[in-house]
């Protein structure tokens, strides 16, 4: 009873979660667009507009998954038994964000992302992508969707982060906007560094390099911050390639 509960939670709550997504730019929500909105803020961590279409691949990812995880051969699987109500508490975070960043209750918003991503380590950790094998079928449904999900949403969090400094007037410590930038853009060489490392997850890092080739594409001739992006894409590149390489070294 209580696996069926979980399974019939999932699935009503990626539903409206991704509906109401859709919603709050189809309305829009408060009469403002989700991407305007974030074009206000006057930061460079932020990616041109076409880069947010990996929503799309989200929504396909995380209504595979609410399938797959509802299956009657399903119902036991630990992974999902011990996932499925992180997801839930995830998908609540994920409204929540919706609602509060187009009401521009800016400074809220933070509290719901980290809720978010925190959710998301904790699946991504119970899952043990990059630790454990499981079948393929589990692996396209399940595995890929969240490390692309929270790929996603560790840009967005960054990018949140961003925004409310912005929004608050912080001096950055009195440096410049520029030298900001490269000090975030070592922290994602950083993070994507430790997961190339410890899970090589190759979908994780193709949302990093996603973004950050968006971030490119948006400020292509912004001197530092455009060398420091580029240079960021390739050392992240590298720590892949770097990974998948020890791995290979390892195995044999």
């Amino acid at each position: 009873m209580k696996n069926t509960l979980r399974q019939i939670t999932v699935v009503i709550t990626i539903l409206i979660t991704i509906t109401i997504n859709i919603l709050a730019n189809a309305l829009p929500l408060n009469g403002l667009n989700t991407g305007q909105i974030s074009d206000s803020f006057h930061v460079y961590f932020v990616p041109a507009g076409y880069v947010f279409s990996i929503w799309g691949i989200i929504y396909i990812g995380l209504i595979a998954y609410a399938v797959y995880q509802s299956l009657p051969a399903q119902k036991a699987n630990p992974r999902l038994q011990a996932t499925g109500w992180w997801v839930v508490l995830g998908g609540l975070a994920n409204s929540a964000w919706i609602f509060l960043w187009h009401y521009q209750q800016f400074v809220a918003t933070l509290g719901a992302m980290l809720i978010l991503l925190a959710t998301l380590i904790g699946v991504y950790l119970r899952l043990g992508i990059g630790q454990t094998r499981v079948s393929a079928s589990e692996t396209w449904a399940v595995r890929i969707p969240f490390s692309i999900y929270l790929g996603w949403i560790t840009v967005a969090t960054i990018a949140n982060v961003s925004d409310v400094l912005d929004y608050i007037h912080w001096n950055r410590f009195g440096i410049s906007e520029a030298v900001w930038m490269v000090i975030i853009l070592g922290a994602v060489v950083v993070i994507g560094g430790l997961m190339n490392f410890r899970r090589r997850d190759v979908a994780y890092t193709a949302v990093l390099l996603w973004a950050l080739a968006g971030i490119g594409a948006k400020f292509p001739a912004e001197g530092m911050v455009t060398v420091a992006t580029w240079t960021t894409f390739a050392l992240v590149a590298a720590t892949w390639v770097m990974g998948h390489l020890l791995r290979r070294t390892r195995a044999g």
